[in-house]
């Protein structure tokens, strides 16, 4: 039986709404990929050390958002960030510097 709230939930995650592909460069250089529908909420939500943010970056701030990247839906987000998970930590440089070149403001 569905009910309101598991229609709710649907409904929301089923929204056509932006996904994004992120990587945080922490204090010690290691990188760190993610996918949200809202980066500056998940951005402030590590930053914070909450009990939201990811445990791997924990007391590995401060945090530099160096990469964003918008996919059209969650399945589609998931799948790039499995891609770049796989990358070489040079392929990931690579990436971030490529994109800086063609949107220097987003720096």
């Amino acid at each position: 039986m569905i009910t309101l709230k598991v229609l709710y939930f649907m409904s929301k995650n089923n929204a056509k709404t932006g996904w994004y592909l992120y990587i945080i460069r922490c204090a010690n250089s290691h990188l760190y990929t993610g996918i949200t529908t809202d980066i500056a909420r998940r951005f402030a939500e590590h930053q914070a050390s909450g009990p939201k943010a990811a445990k791997y970056l924990k007391g590995k701030g401060p945090l530099t958002l160096v990469y964003q990247e918008s996919l059209t839906d969650r399945s589609e987000a998931s799948k790039r960030e499995i891609t770049v998970k796989k990358y070489t930590r040079q392929q990931k440089l690579l990436l971030i510097e490529q994109h800086a070149l063609i949107h220097p403001t987003e720096r």
